[in-house]
Formats: structure tokens, C-alpha cells, sequence
């Protein structure tokens, strides 16, 4: 399970120390209201198409070698290769097929274009996996509460820690580093065994943990 959580999570991970080492850069407009006012400006080895794949691959094949557990191996594959999804129905288009190759830009902006619809597609795909997992209502609690204590960074009308972003630029790796963490935690302890496997617990933190 502790690897199928970090899996879903691992690029995002890597988002965040590569934005405080100063690799990769977030800019936002002069002010903030929504998520539609951040800009990941520059993000090309942790959020490229052949990054995501070739971690997936590497991570499958490392595992493999060291465990012989093809199950293990291939569900952790998967969830590194799974953030992939989401991103790009959700992202503007600022995600690129790998490091020195920056275009194509891909995503289909949902963030940019109508950032409550986002916010409804993440509840609603973290809401799915829990039920297909068959988990307790204690960590539906979890997913639906993780998603609302981000809902100002998508709804312009309600105020939150966003409109410290222009002044504090490295705010937002350190929340999304601190929300991650407490999400892997909680949903680690609350998550039980389903009938689907232990997968789909990694895409409920993937969708409650999001940034």
C-alpha cells in the first residue's frame, strides 16, 4: 500500500523539489483568485509526457528485479502513469512530450477555462474510486474534505491562501508538499482491502491530494 500511495504522487513530488531547488518555475498574476491565475510556467522533468512514462517504466522494471512480484510492479507503473491522466484533461496546455522539446504544449485547460468544473471533475473521480474500492466512510470523509479545503482555488467569490501567491511564490509547492503528505497518511490508515485491490486507493490520494 505505502507504494501504491507514493506512486500516484511521485511527480508531483518531484514538482515540488524541483520548484524549490529553482529547476522548474511557477508564476502567477499580479493577483490571485483561482487556479486559472497560477501558471506552471516551467515544468519539463516532472511533468512531461516521456518523464511520467519513462518513470513508470523504470519503476516497474527496478521493482521487478528486486521483488520477482508482478503485481506489485505493475500497479506502481501504473500510478506513476496515471498522474499523466488527469493532468491533461485538466492543465492549459503546458505540459510537453519531454525535457527540450517544448512544444507541442498539451492539456485541455480545464483549470484555465472553467476552474469549478475542475474542481467538480476531481471530487467526482476521488468520490468513484472510493466507491469502486468499497472504502469506509471515514475515508470518504477524507476525500471529500481534502477536495473542499481547496475549493477558494477554484471558485473566484470565496477568499483563501491563494492571494498570497504573487507575494510568496514558493507558498504553493510548500502546500501542495504539506497537503500530499497528510493525504498519503490518512488515506494509508483508512484504507482497507477491496474487492478491486489496493490500487484504486492510490488514485483517491492522486484526486484528494491534488494540487
Amino acid at each position: 500500500m505505502p507504494a501504491l500511495l507514493v506512486s500516484v504522487q511521485a511527480m508531483e513530488l518531484l514538482w515540488v523539489g524541483l520548484n524549490f531547488l529553482g529547476v522548474e518555475r511557477t508564476t502567477t498574476e499580479p493577483s490571485v483568485h483561482t487556479v486559472a491565475d497560477v501558471h506552471l510556467s516551467y515544468m519539463p522533468y516532472s511533468h512531461s509526457v516521456g518523464t511520467m512514462l519513462g518513470a513508470a517504466l523504470l519503476a516497474a522494471g527496478v521493482l521487478w528485479a528486486a521483488t520477482r512480484r508482478r503485481d506489485l510492479s505493475v500497479a506502481v507503473g501504473l500510478g506513476i502513469a496515471s498522474h499523466l491522466v488527469l493532468d491533461l484533461v485538466t492543465h492549459a496546455p503546458d505540459l510537453v512530450l519531454a525535457p527540450g522539446v517544448p512544444s507541442p504544449g498539451l492539456g485541455l485547460g480545464l483549470y484555465s477555462a472553467a476552474p469549478w468544473a475542475a474542481f467538480l471533475l476531481e471530487l467526482g473521480y476521488g468520490i468513484l474510486c472510493w466507491r469502486i474500492y468499497r472504502g469506509s466512510r471515514a475515508l470518504l470523509a477524507t476525500i471529500v474534505l481534502f477536495n473542499l479545503a481547496d475549493v477558494s482555488m477554484f471558485f473566484a467569490a470565496i477568499p483563501g491562501p491563494e492571494e498570497l501567491l504573487p507575494r510568496s511564490p514558493m507558498l504553493l509547492p510548500a502546500l501542495v508538499l504539506v497537503q500530499i503528505v497528510v493525504t498519503l497518511v490518512l488515506t494509508g490508515l483508512l484504507a482497507r482491502r477491496g474487492a478491486a485491490g489496493p490500487a484504486i486507493a492510490g488514485d483517491m490520494v492522486h484526486s484528494a491530494g491534488r494540487a
